[in-house]
């Protein structure tokens, strides 16, 4: 990242190649942008909003939003958009009865304190307030997560602590909703094999940091190979293609 910026779990987010080689997530947010159905004049939070791609289309509906993201570049990134962005860490959320909902795409996984996360969110709410978002879910990269650690530990690498997700299954996520106040509307786990248009070598680089940090040069090396190795079998048709062993949590809540 250009300035060294870090969200909680140790993951290092560059705006520029997220753009290059991420632009499927906010691609496949679509849905989750029409299951809010932001309103005109709603007042809206986009909880890590990343490169604001997203929280431009919400906007684009007539909605006020603010975008909010732990890291600097992605900020900034978003800024350049023209979206309202602030640098906010998720898990301290310092906002109170202020939104009329509050949404998310693919950031609550990288939140490893989802309680407090939670609790900030509902108190970011207005009374009657929705809560619409979608995130890793349970089994989400399963296969991807299991190569890095076996990878990991065939070079004597302990993977403690190198874990940057968080993936809960319905009934553990539903249980939290409602243990800090929300009802659930709707909560599902959603399969999703998505097409990964620049390899799984640049998936990795982009999303997995954490398994690699502070390793040196030669041996994050050997363990990239070794993963992609171990991946080709299930996540590769042998041709290049390769796919992401995705499954996302969608919830809707409401206060």
């Amino acid at each position: 990242m250009s300035n060294a910026s870090h969200s909680p779990s140790g993951q290092a987010w560059n705006a520029d190649r997220y753009a290059e080689h991420a632009s499927f997530v906010p691609d496949l947010g679509h849905d989750v942008v029409k299951l809010l159905s932001p309103q005109p004049g709603q007042r809206i939070l986009d909880l890590g909003c990343g490169e604001g791609a997203l929280t431009e289309r919400i906007m684009q509906l007539g909605a006020d939003v603010l975008g909010i993201d732990a890291s600097a570049d992605m900020v900034a990134a978003a800024q350049k958009r023209g979206v309202t962005a602030r640098i906010i860490d998720g898990h301290q959320l310092p906002f109170d009865h202020e939104f009329d909902a509050v949404f998310s795409n693919a950031a609550l996984h990288w939140m490893l304190d989802p309680q407090a996360v939670l609790a900030g969110v509902k108190r970011a709410l207005k009374p009657g307030g929705r809560f619409v978002a979608e995130f890793g879910g349970h089994g989400n990269v399963a296969a991807i997560c299991t190569a890095l650690i076996a990878s990991l530990q065939f070079r004597g690498i302990s993977s403690k602590g190198r874990h940057p997700w968080y993936f809960p299954t319905t009934k553990e996520y539903g249980n939290l909703l409602q243990t800090v106040g929300f009802r659930v509307d709707s909560i599902e786990l959603i399969p999703r094999p998505t097409p990964l248009p620049d390899g799984m070598a640049s998936w990795l680089e982009t999303f997995a940091s954490p398994f690699f940090h502070g390793l040196e040069d030669d041996l994050k090396d050997a363990i990239f190979d070794n993963t992609l190795n171990l991946l080709a079998h299930s996540l590769s048709d042998g041709q290049g293609n390769w796919t992401a062993d995705y499954v996302r949590i969608r919830v809707v809540a409401h206060t």
